[in-house]
């Protein structure tokens, strides 16, 4: 089995970092400290909802449990180290980690129309909901690894190269951070975050442990309490990871496909070399139906005269008929030395209206906050590659093909 995963050093406390304690593992904390599990919903609350990251301000806490907390735990966030706002309102923020490396993070705010039925689902407030038919949403793209280790030809991140794994803290510390900082910027009510993707930088099924640990914080109710439907992990096609990732949280999941063969997907996607479409492919039938929406989210980026025409259409049709699917159409977004470029908006229409015509419901996306290097597939960070990635590709047994 592929894995990345590996123990993560991220600075020189010995302190355990609460921020990436779900609820379970918060509760077991308490319990070698001699104290009662609820104790766990308190602190939670302190720290997710309230944004507090001084013990000595818990109030609810008695003083000698908050002054064993000082000795032997701590809240720590990394550094903000660049905030940049795109002209569509869209913002990325680069953190500061250890070593040198910093990764990013996308904040993409958009207005969206909330059925009323949806209403409890625990993303709409309903009583904020009985007095509009409309609210706005946000979207976090969040980071889960230093850089990325899968080589994705068409991908910024993947040039990278590869350090480290994140932390569950450092994971969850990018919704902590942008939550509390748009409140301070005094952003509408409505503009707090609604979606969380794991769609940043790295293979977010190679760093499973810290993922799941995040995901669970991010939906938990003393915490953040997203909807399991507006919390999606994307991968590039883990296989053995994506059954575990269903056993253990129940999150939306969308995969990085990007072309309907194995033969051009082994040169796009060379994860695919390891697993290919058939196994893929079945992964996805297994996952799909008690999926939180009972379909998968396929990411299939545009790239022009590479996988953009009526064939390609028609091999993607093939591949997904009969399958719970929707499929996001990504205009490429281009980096130096890339060697691709963009389709143009007429085939990208075209290719749309063919895969709707099957039957398979298509969404293309519009680019945001490619004007800072905020957009998909431009995010790079500042990475040590710590493990270069042909050689990490070589103990993979993934090597690129073209």
């Amino acid at each position: 089995m592929i894995t990345t995963e590996e123990p993560v050093n991220t600075g020189s406390s010995s302190k355990i970092n609460l921020l990436g304690l779900p609820k379970r593992k918060l509760e077991q904390f308490f319990a070698e400290l001699g104290e009662k599990p609820f104790r766990a919903a308190q602190v939670l609350k302190w720290i997710h909802q309230r944004g507090v990251v001084d013990f000595a301000e818990m109030s609810d806490l008695s003083k000698a449990l908050r002054e064993k907390l000082a000795q032997v735990a701590e809240i720590r966030i990394p550094e903000v180290e660049i905030e940049q706002k795109s002209r569509d309102g869209t913002m990325k923020w680069v953190l500061r980690l250890d070593s040198g490396n910093s990764v990013e993070m996308v904040y993409i705010p958009e207005a969206e129309r909330i059925n009323l039925d949806d209403v409890g689902d625990g993303y709409v407030d309903p009583r904020r909901a009985k007095y509009t038919d409309g609210l706005s949403r946000a979207t976090l793209c969040v980071s889960s690894q230093v850089g990325c280790a899968l080589a994705c030809t068409f991908c910024s991140t993947g040039r990278q190269g590869f350090n480290r794994n994140m932390s569950a803290a450092e994971i969850v510390a990018q919704l902590f951070m942008a939550e509390h900082r748009l409140v301070e910027k005094s952003l509408p009510s409505d503009r707090k975050i609604s979606n969380v993707v794991f769609m940043g930088m790295g293979e977010p099924l190679l760093n499973f442990e810290a993922v799941v640990d995040a995901a669970e914080i991010m939906m938990e109710d003393n915490a953040y309490g997203l909807s399991k439907r507006r919390v999606t992990v994307s991968t590039s096609g883990v296989v053995p990871a994506m059954a575990r990732l269903q056993e253990r949280v129940d999150v939306s999941l969308a995969v990085s496909l990007h072309a309907p063969t194995d033969s051009l997907r082994d040169v796009l996607v060379p994860l695919n070399q390891k697993y290919p479409l058939k196994e893929l492919m079945a992964a996805c039938d297994t996952y799909a139906p008690n999926a939180p929406a009972a379909f998968i989210t396929y990411e299939y980026v545009m790239l022009a005269d590479v996988n953009d025409s009526d064939q390609h259409a028609d091999d993607l049709i093939r591949l997904l008929r009969g399958r719970a699917a929707k499929v996001n159409l990504i205009p490429f977004n281009p980096f130096p030395e890339s060697g691709y470029t963009r389709s143009s908006n007429v085939r990208i229409d075209r290719f749309m209206r063919r895969l709707e015509a099957a039957g398979i419901t298509t969404v293309p996306r519009r680019t945001r906050g490619d004007d800072i290097d905020a957009a998909c597939g431009q995010l790079v960070g500042e990475v040590e590659d710590r493990a270069r990635r042909g050689e990490r590709l070589e103990r993979m047994n993934l090597r690129p093909t073209a």
